[in-house]
């Protein structure tokens, strides 16, 4: 999968939030001073040409759909996050939550019980 510039990450967020739509439609979500319309139109044109979006025409414009999900964009990064700061390890990451007391012992317990239930269903 393709890496997104933070723009686009951003205009992706909004494409997630809203759905189908027009660049017209997350200009308007910005506060003021907005990006301009050509700014927001060519963020959509490079997260087609990266494969997070298509588009099918209605009326004089188009409507863009976003082709990757929230859900495996964020595993995506998370997998590059774990690979390039917890030396590939997801254990890693674990202890580090839990030496900065992020997650408690509790709360692996609790979430291994749920495993285990939800396994044996």
């Amino acid at each position: 999968m393709n890496r997104l510039t933070t723009k686009e990450e951003e205009v992706m967020e909004q494409i997630w939030e809203i759905g189908p739509c027009a660049p017209k439609d997350v200009q308007a979500r910005y506060p003021e001073p907005q990006p301009h319309i050509n700014t927001i139109a060519t963020v959509f044109q490079s997260l087609e040409r990266k494969h997070f979006l298509t588009h099918k025409p209605v009326g004089r414009g188009y409507i863009y759909e976003p082709i990757v999900s929230k859900d495996d964009y964020g595993r995506t990064k998370l997998g590059g996050f774990v690979d390039r700061y917890f030396k590939h390890s997801y254990m890693e990451l674990v202890s580090s939550l839990v030496a900065e007391d992020k997650v408690s012992e509790q709360d692996l317990l609790d979430f291994l019980k749920e495993l285990k239930e939800n396994k044996h269903e």
